[in-house]
C-alpha cells in the first residue's frame, strides 16, 4: 500500500486554505467526508488535542491508505468506509450529536486517475469501470453499452457540457452494435471518431468531457452534493464551518446555490409582506467568491488548476 498512500497523500489541493477555512478548535469534532489517502485529514488531526476526526471515504484503497497515514493519531481518528452523503447516519452510529467542521473534496482523486485498472483516465487503456466504490453495481461498461442513445446523449451534454454529445452518443451506439465497448481505449477511439478534426486540435483531450460525464453518472456525484450539505449543516454547532472543494462548474454551481439557499432563510414569495414560513438563515457565507489555488500550487500540481473552495459558517 506504500505506493497508494504516497499517491493519495501528496496531492491535497488547497491544503492550507482548507485548514484556515475550518478555523479548527483543538477540542472540536471534525469530519473529512472525502478522506482520500488522508492528506487533509492529517492536517486536521494534528491540530486536535481533546478533539476527534471522523475520516470517511467510499473507496477501499483510500480507506487503507488513510488508515496507514493517520495511524499515529490512535483513537483521535475514526475511519469509516461510507459515502459522504451519509454523514448523518455515520454520526448517529458513532453517537455524535454535533460537529464543529466538515470538509468535502469533491471529484476523482489523483490515485484513482493514476491507477489504470480503475478505468477513470482517458490516458490509459483499461476495462471500463470508473466506480469510486467498487461494491457499486453500476459501472462505466453498463452506461456505455446498455444505456439507450438518448440517455447517453443527455449525460454527456448535461454532465460533460460537450456540444458534440449527439455525435458521440450516436457513435457509441453504432460501435456497440458491432461489439461491446470494453475498454477506455476503445471508448476514446469512438469519441475521437465522432468529433470533427478541427475541434480535436489543441485544448483539452477530446474524451475528457465524456469521461467526466460517465464518471459522474456511475458514482451519482452531483445527486449527493445538496443533501450532504444540508445534512452536514444540520449537524454543525454554531460557529462550525463547512468547506467544500469543487473541480468543475456543475459541482461549484450546486455548492454555491445550496449555500445561498441556506443563508437566505425565508422562502415566502416576494408578494407576501410578512414572513409566514418561519424559516431562518442557517449559515453565513464566509467566501463570497471562491478561494482559488495560488500560481505556485498550480505549477506544482496542475490538477489543482480548476479547484474552487467555498466556505460557510453555521449561525
Amino acid at each position: 500500500m506504500e505506493t497508494q498512500e504516497l499517491k493519495f497523500s501528496h496531492r491535497s489541493v488547497l491544503l492550507d486554505e482548507c485548514i484556515d477555512a475550518l478555523n479548527i478548535d483543538p477540542n472540536g469534532i471534525y469530519i473529512d467526508g472525502t478522506a482520500g489517502g488522508g492528506g487533509h485529514s492529517y492536517e486536521i488531526a494534528k491540530r486536535l488535542t481533546g478533539g476527534r476526526l471522523i475520516a470517511i471515504d467510499r473507496d477501499d484503497a483510500a480507506i487503507a491508505a488513510a488508515g496507514k497515514r493517520l495511524s499515529e493519531f490512535g483513537d483521535r481518528v475514526t475511519i469509516v468506509r461510507n459515502n459522504f452523503s451519509n454523514i448523518a447516519d455515520v454520526c448517529r452510529e458513532l453517537d455524535i450529536p454535533k460537529i464543529n467542521g466538515v470538509l468535502l473534496d469533491l471529484g476523482v482523486s489523483s490515485y484513482q486517475l493514476d491507477t489504470a485498472e480503475r478505468g477513470f483516465s482517458h490516458n490509459n487503456d483499461a476495462p471500463l469501470d470508473m466506480r469510486m466504490d467498487r461494491r457499486g453495481e453500476l459501472d462505466a461498461f453498463a452506461v456505455v453499452n446498455l444505456y439507450p442513445e438518448d440517455k447517453i446523449r443527455r449525460i454527456i451534454y448535461d454532465y460533460g457540457e460537450d456540444r458534440f454529445a449527439p455525435k458521440i452518443a450516436s457513435a457509441i451506439v453504432r460501435r456497440r452494435e458491432i461489439k461491446p465497448i470494453e475498454t477506455t481505449g476503445e471508448l476514446v477511439d469512438v469519441i475521437k471518431s465522432a468529433i470533427p478534426a478541427a475541434a480535436r486540435e489543441g485544448g483539452h483531450h477530446p474524451a475528457k468531457r465524456t469521461f467526466q460525464a460517465i464518471r459522474i453518472e456511475v458514482n451519482g456525484e452531483l445527486d449527493a452534493i445538496r443533501p450532504a450539505i444540508e445534512s452536514a449543516t444540520g449537524l454543525l454547532a454554531p460557529g462550525g464551518r463547512i468547506a467544500i472543494i469543487t473541480f468543475h462548474s456543475l459541482e461549484d454551481r450546486i455548492v454555491k446555490q445550496t449555500y445561498v439557499g441556506l443563508s437566505e432563510g425565508c422562502t415566502c414569495p416576494p408578494r407576501i409582506p410578512i414572513c409566514v414560513c418561519g424559516n431562518k438563515p442557517k449559515v453565513k457565507i464566509i467566501s463570497k467568491k471562491p478561494i482559488l489555488p495560488t500560481d505556485r500550487e498550480i505549477e506544482e500540481n496542475p490538477r489543482s488548476r480548476s479547484a474552487k473552495l467555498r466556505v460557510a459558517e453555521k449561525l
